[in-house]
């Protein structure tokens, strides 16, 4: 996805830990890359960097990075845009289980 919006354009800035950078885990940097301490030190670098958040089909630190971003939405931290990428249905089961969580009124819908 970088490629494409780098092709069309626009910026793009990699945020990436310093751990994560090593070796050949995160693939070639498209744009900008800035690399930073600690995973929140990440989360805080793309807060004060986007103008929207875009989760693409991920594991467990995509999963915390949603749930950070919508918990900061939550409590009127952040304002930008939020968009989950469902490729092939990839987030159906976290949409249901979202579902369920505001059927128990534990959140609100939005």
């Amino acid at each position: 996805m970088s490629i494409a919006v780098f092709l069309g354009g626009s910026q793009v800035l990699k945020v990436v830990p310093k751990a994560l950078a090593k070796g050949d885990i995160i693939g070639k940097t498209i744009g900008e890359e800035l690399q930073v301490s600690t995973m929140s030190d990440r989360m805080n670098v793309m807060f004060n960097y986007v103008d929207a958040f875009i989760a693409l089909p991920g594991g467990l630190g995509t999963l915390e990075e949603i749930f950070h971003i919508c918990s900061w939405a939550q409590l009127h931290i952040y304002y930008k845009p939020i968009s989950l990428l469902n490729v092939n249905g990839f987030y159906d089961n976290l949409f249901s289980f979202l579902d369920q969580v505001v059927e128990h009124e534990f959140l609100s819908s939005m």
